[in-house]
């Protein structure tokens, strides 16, 4: 077990180690290219490549955007990782041992499975602590895309109708940033392509940035159909109009798709949690009766 422990101590720190030092030449690399080109990176996307590795990438898609976020994510991994040592060595200590004598007495063969599972369970313990901090950064990941595709349809309505009272798209996008509320992502990466605009970000180019910043494929759409129509001289209310009704079709046809998969979904909690419950308020009536009729028989035979 110590031999286990420290393997997994010493795979924690080699990747923390890889991701700092990859960050650190990603960076190193970035300032070789700046060097070479005169102060100039081809394009947004590679600039934020440059600066940034995949985990800093990752860690601002889902909303984590500090300048110390990826070393602060590496080190709670390895406060976790530790954690779960911590726990498997308290639950080694304190319980373990008890809880396999109480359940290898289970007859069936189930007590060896029971004692299998709780032997191993301090195991358990220490990966799913580890694997926390993934967890959390997946789920507000999770999250930040399923607000924006939430609030994406009503905020195109929005800039449609403002384009067809003969409003300008920064005049429209200057009313909904007021408009809603600040704490939406979507909301606050809009506010985000109007400072870009103000400080004299080309709009195309601040829309590019504004799709690699979410990286939703509404967003990315939304973000492709304006620089189109911008571009050839369409009409901006019609775009976004179709953008906004597509968008909602797209969600109601994933409404529908989610009604059609919960019955599927539900098997499995309905096997495990709700047939054991009926069969045992049904069978076990009888199968007492049978043991109290057998044992009566086998007596009375004895004699």
């Amino acid at each position: 077990m110590t031999l286990f422990l420290f393997v997994v101590l010493a795979s924690v720190a080699g990747i923390a180690s890889y991701v700092l030092l990859s960050s650190w030449r990603i960076r190193r690399s970035a300032l070789r290219r700046l060097d070479a080109a005169g102060g100039r990176v081809d394009s947004p996307g590679d600039r934020s490549a440059a600066r940034t590795g995949r985990l800093r990438r990752w860690l601002s898609l889902a909303g984590f955007r500090r300048a110390d976020a990826a070393a602060l994510f590496v080190w709670t991994c390895v406060a976790a990782a530790a954690a779960g040592v911590v726990l498997d060595l308290l639950y080694g200590i304190a319980a373990r041992d008890a809880l396999v004598t109480m359940v290898t007495n289970v007859p069936g063969g189930m007590g060896e499975v029971l004692g299998a599972i709780l032997g191993s369970g301090g195991t358990i313990l220490l990966i799913l602590v580890a694997l926390i901090p993934l967890l959390v950064v997946r789920a507000a990941r999770r999250r930040r895309v399923r607000e924006v595709e939430r609030d994406l349809p009503l905020v195109l309505e929005l800039f449609a109708t403002m384009a067809e009272a003969g409003l300008g798209f920064d005049a429209a996008l200057a009313r909904i940033v007021q408009s809603q509320r600040g704490n939406r992502p979507l909301v606050l990466e809009l506010a985000g392509f109007q400072r870009d605009t103000l400080a004299g970000v080309p709009r195309l180019a601040a829309l590019r940035r504004l799709a690699e910043r979410l990286d939703v494929f509404a967003v990315t759409s939304f973000a492709s159909a304006v620089i189109h129509a911008e571009q050839v001289g369409a009409s901006l209310a019609e775009t976004l109009r179709h953008q906004a009704e597509s968008l909602r079709e797209r969600r109601r046809e994933q409404a529908l798709l989610s009604a059609q998969a919960m019955p599927v979904k539900l098997v499995f909690p309905l096997v495990t949690c709700f047939l054991p419950g009926i069969f045992l308020s049904t069978l076990a009536p009888v199968l007492y009766q049978m043991i109290r009729v057998s044992t009566a028989v086998l007596r009375g035979t004895g004699r």
